[in-house]
This record gives C-alpha cells, sequence and structure tokens, in this order.
C-alpha cells in the first residue's frame, strides 16, 4: 500500500509526458504512457464548489461509503480485513456494461488513505490476493496498478 501511494506521489509531482485527451467544464482528462505495464496512465482532474472534507467524503474508498450511490462505475465496496487504521483489504465490483456484453469485475486491493500537513488527503490502492477473497462466480477478477485519488484543498 505504501509502495502505491508512493507511486501515486511520484506521478503527481512529475507533469512530464501528459497529454489532455478530454475536457469539460468540470474535468479535464489527460493521459501519459506507463512506465510499469504495456498501456497507459490517466488522470482526472478537477476543482468542485466544496470543503476538502466534503469531496474527501464521497471518494474515500470505505464500505458504506458515498461512492456506491455516485459512481455507476462501482457497484460494491466492501472490507476484508482492516490492517491498520489506515490500511485495508477490500472487495470493489463493478457492473456488466455494454448490454451485458462486458461482464461484471471484481478488484480485490490492498488500500492506504493518507493526509498530509497541507490539508491533502490520499487514497491509493495496488493489487493484492487474499485467502478471505478467492475469485467469485459470475465476476471477472481484475487487476489494478497503483492507483488512487488525491483530494488536495485550494484556497478560497
Amino acid at each position: 500500500a505504501e509502495a502505491a501511494a508512493e507511486q501515486l506521489q511520484l506521478y503527481r509531482r512529475d507533469p512530464e509526458g501528459w497529454r489532455g485527451c478530454r475536457s469539460t467544464g468540470e474535468v479535464a482528462v489527460s493521459w501519459r504512457p506507463s512506465s510499469e505495464f504495456a498501456g497507459n496512465l490517466y488522470k482526472g482532474e478537477g476543482i468542485l464548489p466544496a470543503s476538502p472534507q466534503s469531496v474527501w467524503e464521497c471518494i474515500k474508498p470505505v464500505a458504506g461509503g458515498l461512492r456506491t450511490k455516485w459512481d455507476q462505475n462501482v457497484k460494491d465496496f466492501e472490507v476484508i480485513e482492516v490492517i491498520s487504521d489506515t490500511v485495508s483489504i477490500c472487495r470493489t465490483t463493478t457492473p456488466s456494461a455494454c448490454m451485458r456484453i462486458i461482464s461484471p469485475r471484481e478488484f480485490v486491493d490492498v488500500v492506504v488513505m493518507k493526509q498530509y500537513e497541507d490539508g491533502t488527503m490520499q487514497s491509493a490502492a495496488t493489487n493484492v490476493e487474499h485467502p478471505l477473497c478467492p475469485p467469485q462466480p459470475n465476476f471477472v477478477r481484475g487487476f489494478n496498478y497503483p492507483c488512487g485519488c488525491f483530494c488536495i484543498p485550494v484556497p478560497g
């Protein structure tokens, strides 16, 4: 989990190579080639008219959290094992897509939540196998490289 958090911090600090691919009035999405796997990294950025704590409540990875209510790509989120007050093993499921052409997915990750001195909040996750969560029938087991979210306070 700590390695995933550090990898995300490296992405955040390195502005090189990001190319814009989509933008609305609220969100800008960029991509760049990954140095870890044959594919691309993606990041979405936006400024929300809310306190960092309110935004964090919407995105933080916790069982019973708000993410399953607003994110159509997250069907369920459950904690498999609590490692510490900031680290846990979690299972996320996604619904089928494209008229069920794409099967539902499940992801099992080690997740860490951090808060930094400047008020930035971070969740970081990466794939893990866990004996309490073997692959489930009717789901395709997905694999996450280091991924996560930052909630960064903006003055004003």
